[in-house]
């Protein structure tokens, strides 16, 4: 289940540049097909009722709505790349928002992410047709990353209060909030081919929806740090859909700095395991 998780989570970049309409209008209709889908299908993204499921749920519909500028600015390899690193704002935020220490091992670690960061702005591709704005792309893909951030760091705050199916509900306010935002601009819709319309189905029934059932099905019988290092196939796996479908380049810079991000994930979550 985690690896088709991470599978579908995977199809995004691709999905998204293989859609004719804009930015606004992908990543709103993408939100409102997530949302009903996960309404329809996922008992526990229902339990809207709570107020700090809205206020983490404006963190992932930015985070949403970055990622889909991003993506079609920029390669999916940078897209995704760049939100990976989130760990790194995690590590200023925590301290801020939910008094956790920070410990030197961790400074380490955002310091390597930064570094991994740093690599997709150090060397910044030529635009190609799948990537016509690479360097204002990696700036929405960084702005992605610290919005995911942020809603990592309200989940971590909203599991403190135990409230049960917050988690869900927040990827299904989210999202409510993410069609809301996108909407003003998103209209009007003066071209919408059938090929659109079924890239956007997907991306919210299959890609979001499915992917998000099988993810919180999954992490149920499968420890912490399997789980981490079986989703870290999302990142893999994008830029290779991207590669094969769109032909798309993803440059040496990038590479680099996606290997950093993986590696210092993967390390840093391998660390905590054996400590624990």
């Amino acid at each position: 289940m985690l690896i088709g998780a991470a599978l579908l989570f995977s199809t995004g970049g691709a999905a998204i540049k293989a859609t004719s309409i804009t930015s606004w209008q992908t990543a709103g209709f993408r939100s409102a097909v997530a949302a009903a889908a996960l309404w329809l299908f996922v008992r526990e993204s229902r339990a809207l009722g709570q107020w700090r499921v809205w206020a983490v749920g404006i963190a992932y519909a930015s985070c949403l709505v970055l990622f889909v500028h991003a993506t079609k600015l920029t390669t999916s390899a940078n897209a995704i790349f760049l939100q990976s690193a989130a760990p790194a704002w995690m590590l200023l935020l925590g301290p801020l928002l939910l008094k956790e220490s920070v410990r030197r091992s961790d400074l380490l670690y955002a310091a390597t992410l930064a570094g991994g960061m740093s690599l997709f702005f150090a060397g910044v591709q030529d635009p190609q047709s799948t990537a016509p704005d690479p360097f204002r792309g990696n700036v929405y893909g960084l702005l992605s990353s610290i919005a995911w951030a942020f809603t990592l760091a309200g989940l971590r705050w909203m599991a403190a209060h135990a409230q049960p199916g917050a988690a869900l509900a927040t990827v299904t306010a989210g999202n409510l909030l993410a069609f809301a935002f996108c909407l003003p601009s998103a209209l009007p819709v003066t071209s919408f081919a059938t090929q659109d319309a079924l890239l956007v189905l997907y991306l919210g029934f299959v890609q979001i929806g499915a992917a998000y059932w099988l993810l919180t099905r999954g992490m149920r019988s499968v420890p912490a740090f399997e789980s981490s290092t079986l989703l870290l196939l999302e990142p893999v796996a994008n830029p290779i859909w991207t590669w094969f479908f769109h032909a798309e380049r993803t440059g040496p810079f990038a590479i680099l700095g996606g290997l950093v991000i993986l590696a210092a994930t993967f390390t840093k979550t391998w660390l905590s395991r054996r400590k624990n």
